[in-house]
């Protein structure tokens, strides 16, 4: 009986039904009055008593496989009837699915990576909590600069070694330290400054900075590099403007603006009626700072930009408030469907 127990229960493991239908002969097959299964209890009553706990514990094993496999194909057959029941019905109203979008920064994030891809620039990233070193000493930021000042900067409370850092300027020096000339990439990330929050500022925003560094790299090669951007982002009619700035890290350093998309240079309120609109800083990188990095700035020069994404966003949007990025505004994000 044990053998014929054994075969039972491979067999029942090994079912495999098509049909509800089906699943109902089973049940007989097995389970039923006259079925294989009680016909088993029937000889059960004829063992000797020395085998009947033994083996009666195997036949109620038996018993509840099976009816526990006749359960779980019923279950199986009804649910899928149900659906297809469902699918089947010409008459019920379709679901209102409503399509997905990217958020507008990561939109113009992707088309910035994009642009500066379709020219040699590859991607590099590095951590949101820096040390003093990365995030402003190795940058030529003075003991006494401003923006070590405690309203413009995050320190760490436990120790003002660490900060939240102000710029992505930091992974630039990351990769110089460890990356040999020639070097194209640029680098997005998220930065944090101690801003009151406003139409126009936010403690925290979004920027890509990139940075070129190789042999006989000039002036003249960042000004056709920012023009072909410029171009790209905001079309073909866009025009540029440099102008001289001061950032520590570059000299000779510049601002540069471009042509209001809005009023086409005519003047508007976005550009404060001067038909220009400032977008990044740049510069050559300091000598000093190719040093502070152990690259050799006799043999080698370079040239580092700086953009806010959100500035970018503002100007290619016509979006006013700052704000609006970061409140997560179902009505605002709808806008943004089918761009990319």
């Amino acid at each position: 009986m044990k053998d014929r127990i054994d075969q039972l229960l491979t067999e029942i493991e090994a079912i495999k039904s098509i049909s509800l239908e089906e699943v109902e002969q089973l049940r007989l097959k097995y389970l039923s009055k006259k079925g294989l299964i009680p016909a088993l209890f029937d000889d059960f009553k004829n063992l000797p008593a020395t085998e009947k706990r033994e083996v009666g514990q195997l036949l109620n094993e038996l018993k509840n496989n099976a009816q526990k496999k006749i359960d779980e194909l019923k279950s199986h057959f009804e649910l899928r009837d149900e659906v297809s029941a469902a699918r089947l019905d010409l008459t019920r109203p379709a679901g209102n699915v409503e399509p997905g979008t990217r958020h507008p920064l990561s939109i113009i994030r992707n088309r910035i990576i994009d642009i500066f891809g379709r020219i040699g620039y590859t991607v590099a990233d590095g951590p949101e909590i820096e040390d003093d070193w990365h995030n402003f000493s190795a940058l030529n930021f003075t003991a006494d600069h401003p923006a070590r000042d405690m309203q413009d900067t995050f320190f760490i409370a436990t120790n003002p070694e660490i900060v939240l850092r102000t710029h992505t300027s930091s992974v630039q020096i990351r990769v110089m330290e460890s990356v040999p000339p020639p070097i194209r990439m640029i680098f997005p990330g998220r930065v944090f400054r101690n801003e009151a929050i406003s139409a126009r500022a936010h403690c925290m925003f979004h920027q890509v900075e990139g940075l070129y560094i190789d042999k006989n790299v000039s002036f003249a090669d960042l000004k056709q590099t920012l023009m072909y951007f410029a171009k790209e982002m905001f079309g073909e009619q866009t025009k540029i403007r440099l102008r001289p700035s001061y950032f520590p890290f570059t000299e000779p350093s510049g601002e540069m603006d471009v042509s209001c998309n809005i009023c086409g240079g005519a003047g508007c309120n976005i550009c404060k009626y001067s038909g220009w609109v400032e977008i990044l800083g740049c510069g050559m990188v300091d000598p000093a700072a190719l040093d502070n990095c152990g690259i050799d700035s006799k043999t080698y020069t370079g040239f580092a930009f700086g953009m806010g994404i959100e500035r970018i966003t503002m100007l290619k949007y016509q979006i006013k408030d700052l704000r609006l990025f970061f409140e997560n505004d179902v009505r605002f994000l709808k806008q943004f469907t089918g761009a990319f």
